[in-house]
């Protein structure tokens, strides 16, 4: 399999960031700001919507992470849950201290394919992390574009990420947003249920229709039954697959799932290609 050639990516060395600012998104959820501490490493970074970086957290490791800014509108930063050794020294860092920066790795969103078209997007917890550079990269460019319908489901409200970002995505004319949460809370005067459950309440259109779709795998799994139930086609869903990633470019082959790479071929599919992988999510 041959190696991609990565212009504007920062592939070997670690490029050193210094973070700026931490940000409580949720329990066990921090989002970083991040700026490069050598400027000309940073005006080498060029990101696309749906790309990830390899973040090292010296003295611990390397995890891989998706990069949630716009690339046309904010600043550097990561959102990441703590969920082992890595990502839990990370949560104890905090403004001034320094991280390392690879990448960005993967192929993107297809922008360019899906001008025109309505886009519906389907969010469980964290995976509005992945999600939210679309968002926000599509209601920037909003008449490219017809309806722009967000549902996102989380357990608690306490577990709802980017609230505010959410409010001020509201303020967008024509920008459609459905939440819910797993279970009843007090105080909660929204939709309760699972995500899928708000696929016929917003009456998701098909035609002409993309749907982004990520979260835990029992979610993804009622979603794309749904939507294809409503007729969408297997090509007009999108995905971002998760897979423990080392050296981003496609040398170390740890990504593997058959004779796709998650880290250059992906981790972008579409649920056709999903389907051909040979392994189930």
């Amino acid at each position: 399999m041959c190696v991609k050639e990565h212009p504007g990516t920062i592939v070997t060395l670690p490029a050193i960031v210094s973070i700026d600012e931490v940000a409580d998104e949720a329990p066990d959820v921090k989002t970083f700001y991040l700026s490069f501490v050598d400027p000309a490493a940073g005006a080498h970074f060029a990101m696309r919507s749906g790309q990830f970086v390899m973040c090292t957290v010296f003295g611990a490791g390397e995890f891989a992470v998706s990069l949630p800014p716009s690339p046309e509108q904010d600043r550097l930063h990561i959102t990441v849950r703590r969920a082992g050794k890595v990502t839990s020294a990370l949560h104890a860092l905090g403004p001034g201290d320094k991280l390392g920066v690879r990448g960005p790795f993967g192929n993107g969103f297809p922008f360019d394919e899906i001008k025109g078209r309505n886009v519906v997007y389907v969010a469980g917890g964290i995976g509005l992390i992945p999600l939210r550079s679309s968002i926000v990269h599509v209601l920037q460019h909003r008449r490219q574009f017809g309806r722009i319908v967000l549902l996102y489901g989380a357990r608690t409200s306490r577990d709802l990420l980017y609230q505010q970002k959410i409010r001020e995505w509201r303020q967008t004319p024509g920008f459609e947003t459905f939440i819910t949460l797993d279970r009843e809370e007090p105080g909660w005067g929204g939709e309760v249920g699972f995500v899928n459950t708000l696929i016929e309440k917003a009456n998701v259109p098909v035609d002409n229709t993309v749907a982004f779709v990520c979260g835990p795998p029992v979610m993804f799994n009622h979603v794309i039954a749904d939507l294809l139930g409503r007729g969408m086609s297997e090509g007009a869903i999108v995905s971002t697959l998760e897979r423990h990633m080392k050296c981003g470019i496609g040398k170390c082959q740890h990504c593997a799932i058959g004779r796709t790479l998650v880290c250059t071929d992906g981790p972008v599919y579409t649920y056709q290609q999903i389907k051909t992988l040979g392994e189930v999510i």
